[in-house]
């Protein structure tokens, strides 16, 4: 891939982010720098990041399509109050991945979104916490 002042500003917005930003998103923080930019030179720029293994592609189920620095296996959560989306790891996805070792055969790959209500729309508002625990 071939050095482009616009791809690298791309990439150093993305670097180290952790809100999965959208497409629309990136565009309006690289247009501060770069403002001759268009969201269609974003989109692409995006798209050759996730091709060349730099980023990943967060679907969530709501068509819109995120973006995602940590290219390592784990599963997202999105509230459906505020729209966030987190990262999620742990033993759950572990477990998983075993238990269907054990039944289907090997993950070599999975995308799992988990939707509910993030614990700062919770705190904001207990009347939407329908747990039972």
């Amino acid at each position: 891939m071939r050095y482009s002042k616009q791809r690298e500003a791309i990439r150093t917005y993305m670097e180290g982010r952790h809100d999965h930003p959208t497409a629309d998103s990136v565009y309006a923080a690289v247009r501060e720098e770069l403002p001759n930019i268009s969201l269609g030179t974003v989109y692409r720029n995006l798209m050759q990041l996730v091709d060349a293994g730099e980023l990943q592609v967060v679907n969530t189920g709501d068509n819109i399509s995120r973006f995602d620095p940590t290219t390592t296996e784990h599963a997202h959560f999105q509230c459906h109050e505020c729209g966030r989306v987190f990262d999620v790891d742990g033993p759950v996805l572990r477990d998983l991945t075993s238990l269907t070792k054990d039944s289907c055969g090997e993950i070599d790959s999975y995308a799992l979104c988990f939707t509910g209500i993030c614990n700062e729309c919770l705190a904001k508002n207990p009347a939407l916490n329908h747990s039972v625990n």
